[in-house]
């Protein structure tokens, strides 16, 4: 069984092609959203999605989040007494959503189409398909975020011949695709993004006005107080969204601070963020050479469309309301899930051709000739142009500098700068040569661009025939063979929260929350329902159990609803 996998920056979801259409899969407590976030327990046991994303803020040594930012990096994220890299925890958040898709099913999962970022780089790409490996799927295909969201509204609307923007703003990164489809055909004209730009950068703003209302900057070295922060600052924005206001109080140490918020306040406060929105938007339609008023439809996609700013940001830019006949947390998920049928052939699906494009600029370093006989590195080459159509290969001969040059090297970069000092650098491949005549002496360099958006390297000596190969691996970030298989024993020799016992142990860690964030009799009568529920768990007894856990739940509902802690949850 092949399922459709959003492996998600703040949330992450697994939908499946079943009984002919997508459906989204409910995890262990019941929710298609599961929380990018994993906690290790004082047992030891990982904790992944909401209980870990409870844990945040009462033990933030001991968990994680907003790890995909980092995807594709040699950043290390320290959980207790061990190190994990970004596709380690992702990969655990993807076996939980294995294990769900799994229990729905009924049956073994072992495939998967995972979506990501356009404008996620080969080295980011790479990482996601290691974290599927870890997580013991084999990854059929990685789908771009924006074409899965207009491969779910193209099934929801039944539009043969259309041509749209997704506009897709999820909560770390911010993608725009156009397309067109047309006689089953869906085509990727352009695709541009920011990968460092989302949800989670608008919560941000509000965050920091915590410290603009007298907490010391020194309070940012405090990672749980940080968390609680944040998770404020997160529901604040929802609030925003919700009535036009919001407000909440923190204290740390000593320390007050009162932030109250309106919606004209905090659109002023954001206008850098939405400016940076526009770039990327700009750089598309130039590139599909089409006007914003031929555009037939905007689709939004990514929970953080939901902000009535950015509706209205869209709405404004693009002269019409956009399309949101689907709820934009899913429409990616849904979008994977008919990539899975039609991988699987479903007999549902009319056959439909897809083409994507490469979402950015591939080239190498060249050094070019001035003035009187002087030579000037550092010049960029581009190879294959962002928004050609993949698969792609194409070949350019370079000849060395000097006819004394015994080997060519060939640095490769990502980007649009003149110069590759701006520019990414992916990797380098070196080639011997014989000295002799740079005309005679040439290599052609060949760059292949597949529809996963992996690139292969290839330069070989012309006079020769000799060659060398790169599948582009990004220095030390990349993961070998070898390592790939030592972290995958380690993985599995961790200890996993059965998945039975996770709703229990996501009221254990919620109730601790709050009782961290209450004071007086309230903090008493929260330590007294975590000791009465420990106890009853204590004795194994499925009924009991059920029936406790069902009053604890009510109970701590209560309290969060009398609150002003209440914001905390983030909901």
């Amino acid at each position: 069984m092949i399922v459709g996998i959003d492996l998600g920056t703040t949330n992450s979801l697994v939908a499946v092609w079943k009984d002919g259409g997508p459906r989204l899969v409910p995890n262990a407590l019941g929710s298609f959203l599961t929380p990018s976030c994993v906690g290790i327990d004082a047992d030891g046991h990982v904790l992944v999605g909401e209980a870990a994303r409870e844990r945040l803020q009462t033990h933030p040594g001991l968990s994680a989040a907003l790890f995909k930012r980092y995807m594709g990096s040699a950043r290390l994220m320290r959980l207790g007494d061990r190190d994990f890299r970004p596709e380690e925890l992702s990969a655990l958040v993807l076996r939980a959503l294995k294990d769900d898709a799994e229990a729905f099913l009924g049956e073994p999962v072992t495939e998967a189409i995972i979506t990501v970022p356009a404008y996620f780089s080969d080295a980011q790409r790479k990482a996601t398909r290691v974290a599927g490996e870890l997580a013991g799927l084999k990854v059929e295909r990685l789908l771009n975020e924006p074409t899965a969201a207009a491969l779910a509204y193209g099934m929801h609307e039944g539009q043969r011949e259309t041509q749209f923007l997704v506009f897709d703003l999820g909560g770390g990164t911010f993608d725009v695709s156009i397309l067109e489809m047309f006689e089953g055909v869906m085509e990727v004209r352009a695709s541009a993004g920011d990968n460092m730009l989302g949800g989670e950068d608008f919560a941000t703003l509000i965050a920091d006005l915590a410290f603009a209302r007298g907490i010391r900057e020194a309070a940012r070295m405090d990672a749980g107080f940080m968390q609680r922060l944040a998770a404020r600052a997160e529901s604040a924005k929802r609030e925003l969204g919700m009535h036009g206001k919001a407000s909440f109080e923190i204290q740390w140490q000593d320390q007050h601070a009162n932030v109250e918020l309106d919606a004209n306040a905090f659109e002023k406060m954001a206008e850098p963020l939405l400016n940076r929105l526009w770039r990327p938007i700009e750089r598309a339609l130039r590139d599909a050479r089409i006007r914003a008023a031929d555009l037939d439809n905007v689709v939004l996609a990514g929970g953080a469309t939901r902000m009535p700013m950015i509706r209205a940001l869209a709405t404004r830019m693009f002269g019409r309301f956009p399309a949101v006949g689907l709820n934009p947390d899913e429409v990616v998920a849904l979008g994977a899930a008919v990539q899975a049928g039609l991988k699987m052939k479903d007999k549902a699906l009319d056959e439909t051709v897809m083409t994507d494009v490469c979402p950015y600029t591939l080239g190498t370093e060249v050094v070019r000739a001035l003035e009187k006989g002087q030579m000037a590195e550092g010049y960029y080459a581009p190879i294959i142009e962002r928004n050609t159509v993949v698969p792609v290969s194409k070949v350019e001969r370079f000849y060395p500098a000097h006819a004394q040059q015994r080997e060519i090297l060939i640095r490769v970069y990502q980007g649009e700068s003149r110069m590759v000092r701006d520019n990414i650098r992916l990797g380098e491949i070196k080639i011997p040569i014989e000295p002799g005549p740079a005309h005679a002496n040439g290599v052609d360099v060949r760059f292949t661009y597949d529809v996963n958006g992996l690139l292969e390297v290839e330069v070989r000596v012309v006079a020769t025939g000799e060659a060398r190969r790169l599948v582009v691996e990004s220095g030390q970030a990349h993961m070998s063979p070898q390592e790939i298989a030592r972290r995958l024993d380690a993985l599995s020799a961790l200890k996993i929260h059965p998945r039975d016992t996770l709703e229990n142990r996501t009221l254990l860690a919620r109730a601790e929350r709050l009782y961290e964030q209450l004071l007086g009799s309230a903090r008493e009568f929260v330590g007294q329902m975590i000791s009465r529920f420990e106890q009853v768990l204590a004795t194994q007894d499925p009924r009991l159990i059920a029936r406790d856990a069902i009053q604890f739940r009510d109970a701590l509902k209560a309290i969060e609803a009398d609150s002003h802690f209440a914001p905390d949850r983030g909901e």
